[in-house]
């Protein structure tokens, strides 16, 4: 497994039976690796989890499995702050990560102070980052705004800038697929479809995001949904995807696009929130059809990307924002004091957040990830276009590049 910048990453603990291929968790491990490349992260890229089904143990069994685990990445040097540090993905969450946090503190906490930076994606009361469950579906979101931003190279490519008025399908609704969708519909997009497992919905004027999630959450399932104008049954629900729209997403496992469907596609741009959902020959498929493809290793970026703001404020110990808030706020104050007795009439019930407030860590989150993710692409669209190739081309071109010029300039010769 390639390794790159200053340390390892373990970010994944998955859960699910769907784990159950070394070759699967290698490639895993590798996209990683050019992930955070790709978004000058600096972690090197890692891979691991556990092979069972998380629905058929309780919350008790899961807990015990989960600090075994720990115990065992501990014990073979496998965890720690500037080692191995896992992160939520498939079948986990923030209560896992904080299995995994208060296992590795209270066995090792007493000899290492940046114990709770050996994993992220943990609770806010266990050193978490505001921000960071959302990150991965709102840096696919910032992304996908800032391409179509872009006016010279949708042009280039076909597409019809700005993302105010598109229509989107979302392919899953957990954490990436509902936050993609949320953000997406709250950035002027309008999300015409959703696509489960075990069921789909669909409506050509736009779905509820939030009324849908809490459908969802209380029934267990998107069908019955009143929002909705038409259903797909779950033998039938991956037809969704081939409804026309402006962007695909699909945001759950790999394969969603495969040679089965991939001719059968009508979206205009592909925007991958899952790791892997589409397949080489696939992908083909869609590149003779005209239909643009916004690669995995950059659109989900988000992730990882707040996890390294997580580590880092643990390795601080200190929030974001703590110390310059209230500084902050008493500046924009004190500017807008200035200017009303300069005669300059404000109405301070209409100035927004960001003009009269402090950044709060959330802030300063969002702030971050959008100028990773921004920039993360920019420097995909110009090697796309310097090159002559796909914007997922580029991007493997880019982590290379820079894996390259780290080792090189390490003077890392063997």
């Amino acid at each position: 497994m390639l390794t790159t910048l200053t340390c390892k990453r373990h970010s994944l603990t998955l859960f699910a039976i769907i784990l159950n291929q070394p070759r699967q968790v290698e490639a895993l491990a590798s996209l990683m690796t050019f992930k955070c490349a790709v978004v000058n992260v600096p972690f090197g890229g890692a891979k691991g989890g556990i092979s069972i089904d998380p629905k058929k143990y309780s919350v008790i069994e899961l807990e015990k499995i989960t600090r075994r685990y720990a115990v065992e990445l501990k014990k073979y040097g496998f965890l720690g702050p500037g080692v191995d540090v896992p992160a939520p993905d498939v079948g986990t969450g923030a209560r896992e990560m904080s299995w995994i946090c208060d296992t590795f503190s209270v066995l090792y906490g007493m000899e290492d102070v940046n114990a709770y930076a050996c994993v992220t994606g943990k609770p806010i009361t266990l050193g978490g980052v505001d921000g960071r469950t959302e990150a991965t579906g709102l840096g696919v979101c910032y992304a996908t705004k800032y391409f179509l931003s872009l006016t010279d190279e949708c042009k280039r490519v076909g597409v019809t800038p700005e993302l105010d008025g598109k229509t989107v399908i979302v392919q899953g609704f957990g954490n990436v697929g509902y936050h993609a969708a949320y953000f997406f519909e709250k950035f002027g997009a309008k999300v015409i479809g959703v696509v489960e497992y075990n069921g789909a919905v669909y409506n050509p004027k736009g779905l509820d995001i939030e009324a849908l999630k809490a459908h969802m959450s209380t029934t267990g399932s998107l069908l019955g949904f009143s929002g909705a104008t038409k259903e797909y049954p779950k033998e039938k629900a991956f037809e969704l995807m081939e409804e026309e729209c402006d962007l695909l997403v699909p945001a759950a496992l790999e394969k969603a696009i495969n040679r089965s469907n991939a001719d059968k596609i009508k979206a205009k741009i592909v925007v991958e929130g899952a790791n892997g959902p589409t397949t080489p020959y696939a992908e083909e498929l869609l590149n003779k059809k005209g239909i643009i493809v916004l690669p995995d290793m950059l659109m989900n970026a988000g992730g990882v990307s707040v996890s390294y703001f997580e580590w880092l404020k643990n390795l601080s110990h200190v929030g974001f924002g703590r110390i310059t808030r209230r500084w902050e706020e008493k500046g924009k104050q004190g500017f807008l004091q200035e200017l009303k007795k300069a005669g300059v009439l404000i109405d301070d019930s209409g100035l927004s957040h960001e003009t009269k407030s402090g950044a709060s860590e959330k802030d300063l989150v969002y702030s971050g990830l959008e100028d990773t993710m921004c920039k993360g692409m920019q420097e995909t669209v110009e090697t796309a276009r310097k090159l002559g190739v796909s914007y997922r081309i580029a991007a493997f071109v880019n982590a290379l590049n820079k894996m390259e010029g780290t080792y090189r300039d390490a003077g890392f010769t063997i």
